[in-house]
């Protein structure tokens, strides 16, 4: 018996798409089967044999347009027999064979979804709000994982084999050039909607929170606490989410008089321990910050982290704001402040764009932007 099929696929790359002689040059599986007691016995009892829709006429002696069409809820199926299928389609576990529909409707029900990462807070929320909206419309979704890479999402880009895919759902890594070949694909037909990170050179749907007007709420709010001296651990500096939060943090600082000294501002990558090293990098300074506002929850975390090595009081002595809201933020003491964004959202509505301009192709490019919202915990507190 075949207890359980575990897929390696190196690079972290998670995909159910046949890979093309090229990606089986690069990404090489490795498939790992655990057996138990006869199992070579009782392999040919593991496959099951699903209803059809052949079966299903059978066993009601009616034609199969008649059942396929009661399926499909057509308004010239009486309710009576419509209501008859579906109980025998229940009965028998009767499954829709999505390849053959796909193949009828020349789409594949795959959505193909190119991110940095799985495994943060962030980006696994985004991905239940996409899988909610993919699996309520029939879809199934296929991961490609960047690593947050931009030399690995180029490889990808130029070995997806788009056949397979009716859409894209995109984040683009944080390095120089990243976001290049979408608009080719998007030339070939295939729909492409980015979320989080865009690239802004492609004229493409996209749905991100407001990265100006959260980046304005948190340093404003360290200003009205009594802060003076604030400091911005930022991101890379090609993303334009970067800019937005940048712009927001100095309009802050302008609309209340205090200065925005450039070497208050540090850019980096998103980890924790970027923002350890940023804050190491402040403290080293003469002219000391007596407040944070980072880029995200993982820097701010990992700024907090190095101001206690430090001996320095966070709230009390350093105010500390973040951006994201990630479970860690209510965790760690003190408490963290932060922007809660709202990821959930931007994953529900990114797929739902992708399923409008894959319906109708002349379905025009829209920007969705969603709010944030503050969160005020203890290290934004001078008490």
């Amino acid at each position: 018996m075949i207890l359980a099929v575990i897929e390696i696929v190196s690079e972290n790359t998670i995909t159910g798409l046949p890979l093309q002689k090229k990606q089986r040059q690069r990404y090489r599986r490795i498939s790992v089967y655990l057996f138990g007691q006869n199992s070579h016995a009782r392999r040919d009892q593991m496959r099951k044999h699903y209803a059809t829709i052949k079966d299903i006429a059978n066993a009601l002696n009616i034609s199969f347009a008649t059942v396929s069409r009661a399926l499909r809820d057509a308004y010239d199926v009486k309710a009576e027999t419509r209501e008859l299928v579906l109980a025998k389609a229940a009965e028998l576990n009767y499954k829709p064979n999505l390849n053959a529909k796909g193949l009828a409707q020349h789409r594949s029900y795959h959505l193909g979804v190119i991110l940095p990462g799985i495994t943060n807070y962030y980006f696994s929320t985004v991905i239940t709000g996409i899988q909610e909206v993919a699996y309520d419309n029939g879809f199934n979704l296929i991961l490609y994982v960047t690593n947050d890479s931009t030399e690995r999402e180029r490889d990808m880009i130029s070995n997806l084999s788009l056949a397979g895919l009716d859409g894209l759902l995109v984040c683009v890594s944080s390095g120089a050039g990243a976001g290049t070949g979408f608009k080719e694909i998007m030339d070939d037909g295939v729909p492409v909607v980015f979320f989080d990170r865009a690239a802004e050179e492609v004229n493409a749907s996209k749905v991100v929170q407001d990265d100006y007007n959260g980046a304005f709420e948190a340093t404003e709010h360290l200003v009205k606490n009594g802060y003076r001296k604030i400091a911005h651990i930022a991101g890379p500096e090609d993303l334009a989410f970067t800019r937005k939060r940048l712009q927001g943090y100095k309009d802050a600082l302008k609309k209340h008089g205090l200065p925005a000294k450039q070497e208050w501002v540090i850019h980096s990558g998103f980890s924790q321990a970027h923002g350890e090293r940023d804050a190491e990098v402040l403290w080293k300074g003469r002219n000391r910050p007596d407040a944070i506002f980072a880029v995200n929850d993982r820097k701010a975390v990992g700024a907090m982290l190095t101001l206690k090595k430090l001996g320095v009081q966070i709230g009390r002595e350093v105010g500390v704001v973040g951006f994201t809201n990630d479970p860690v933020a209510a965790i760690i003491s003190p408490s963290l402040t932060t922007i809660a964004e709202p990821a959930f959202e931007i994953g529900r509505q990114s797929c739902q764009l992708l399923l409008n301009h894959i319906r109708k192709k002349k379905f025009e490019p829209k920007e969705v932007v969603l709010p944030g919202k503050l969160i005020v915990r203890e290290s934004s507190t001078r008490v």
